[in-house]
């Protein structure tokens, strides 16, 4: 690694940060990076980043990563009858962070208007293009039969329309 501020990291902070990129705390690591210089040397936020980034790559495989647990219908029927106002509709829909994409499941309610994260479903990072392993997507594959389902106990409509494609429309838009 060609990294300027990794190089200027002793052995030991090295090894402390490779095992929380191993254990897929990537802020923690940034953070363990940072800590290492005085606030006048210190590397600036992207260039921390991309530091961390760099390690992951090199690291490869040993990362472990978490998926989230399977979603509980019954749980997502609490948070649904808890919301504020009638729920006209349940979508799934893409999201993205720096680890990657995953689908988060919303309820959508009328008055008052609003979208609700009941959760969301990620399987591994986009790693897993490189592999092959995907698509077909599987949090996708799960919002949707798990969406459907919450849909229907609670007679409306699900949307999810792309479940291949991130960039697909949503049901109905919010400003």
């Amino acid at each position: 690694m060609d990294s300027p501020s990794w190089a200027m990291l002793p052995a030991a902070e090295c090894s402390a940060v490779d095992g929380l990129i191993q254990q897929d705390h990537r802020i923690a690591a940034v953070a363990r990076v940072r800590e290492e210089f005085r606030a006048e040397s210190r590397p600036g936020l992207y260039e921390t980043l991309d530091v961390v980034a760099e390690r992951y790559l090199e690291l490869g495989r040993r990362i472990e990563r978490y998926p989230t647990p399977p979603l509980n219908l019954v749980t997502l029927t609490e948070k649904v009858e808890a919301l504020p106002g009638r729920t006209v509709a349940i979508e799934a829909l893409w999201d993205g962070d720096t680890e990657g994409w995953c689908v988060d499941l919303m309820a959508l309610t009328e008055v008052p208007a609003a979208e609700h994260r009941l959760a969301t479903i990620r399987h591994g990072s986009d790693l897993r293009l490189f592999d092959g392993a995907v698509p077909p997507w599987p949090e996708a594959q799960e919002a949707e039969t798990v969406g459907r389902a919450l849909a229907e106990r609670f007679g409306v409509p699900f949307h999810f329309a792309g479940p291949d494609r991130p960039d697909a429309p949503r049901w109905r838009t919010t400003s």
